[in-house]
């Protein structure tokens, strides 16, 4: 699989059934996340990669209702950073954005081993913190679901996210998100 097809391919999948998680996988992932690049090659992103049960269920219990379908995923990996240790230029703080290509990397490819990587932003950050051990002064970015895609529709999914994994979300146009030379803002509608 290259790289493009890695990115056609990978979906954020809810549906998952359990696929085994080994060190070397999880060294694989780290390996290929480690190579993205940061501002002054700081790499100021820190991952926790939680397999053990009894950690997910710790997880699992500090979790909105409506990521129960996590439980499903047979890793979760904890994905933090914090300012001190990236480039701050004025007012530019590059720690989420350098930790966010460095996701980016990891998702990838976890897609490219079959794997799905569902980054989520609905958690405890606090309890995951205490949870995990990870220092005050750190912040969570993400929290990134792994497992393998089930052709099932778990049952903890609405049906507007059932409808999700059925079919991938439509995605804007060109001329939504990308400008040639310069910013043009979008016509506005007539007022009324």
């Amino acid at each position: 699989m290259n790289v493009t097809d890695a990115i056609k391919t990978r979906r954020a999948h809810r549906s998952l059934e359990p696929v085994e998680i080994t060190e070397e996988t999880i060294r694989d992932l780290a390996y290929h996340a480690g190579l993205s690049p940061s501002c002054n090659n700081n790499q100021p992103w820190r991952f926790v990669f939680v397999r053990d049960p009894s950690q997910l269920s710790k997880i699992h219990a500090v979790l909105p209702p409506h990521n129960k379908w996590m439980e499903l995923a047979s890793m979760i990996i904890v994905v933090f950073s914090r300012p001190g240790e990236d480039c701050v230029v004025k007012e530019r703080i590059y720690n989420q954005f350098d930790t966010g290509m460095a996701t980016a990397f990891l998702i990838l490819r976890a897609t490219e081993l079959g794997l799905v990587a569902h980054p989520v932003a609905g958690y405890n950050e606090e309890a995951v913190k205490q949870t995990l051990g990870i220092p005050e002064n750190y912040q969570i970015i993400t929290l990134v679901n792994v497992g393998r895609h089930s052709d099932k529709i778990h049952p903890y999914l609405s049906e507007s996210l059932a409808a999700r994994e059925r079919e991938r979300p439509a995605r804007y146009p060109f001329e939504k998100y990308a400008f040639l030379d310069r910013y043009a803002a979008p016509p506005q509608p007539p007022s009324r």
